[in-house]
């Protein structure tokens, strides 16, 4: 489940009791993506592209723009091409 956790300011995936995330801050028009985790029992499993999917879908849906600078978001991004028109 995704969900847009404004509180702590970070994107949030939960499953099998567990929540992967990426943190962001606004800059201008943007939200910056410096940093995305995956709690340990869950790397490897898919669990961050599957935030990150969800991600493209929010932003894409609400009209946001995204700059990644975490080295695994800007990984993703590179090879998820559709993914692209969300970037700033």
């Amino acid at each position: 489940m995704f969900t847009d956790n404004v509180d702590e300011g970070r994107f949030e995936w939960a499953e099998q009791g567990m929540v992967t995330f990426a943190d962001y801050y606004s800059r201008g028009e943007a939200l910056v993506i410096p940093h995305v985790e995956a709690p340990l029992a869950l790397r490897g499993t898919g669990a961050a592209d599957r935030l990150m999917k969800a991600l493209a879908n929010h932003a894409r849906e609400n009209g946001l723009k995204l700059q990644p600078t975490c080295s695994y978001a800007v990984a993703w991004f590179r090879r998820h091409r559709d993914s692209q028109d969300v970037l700033a």
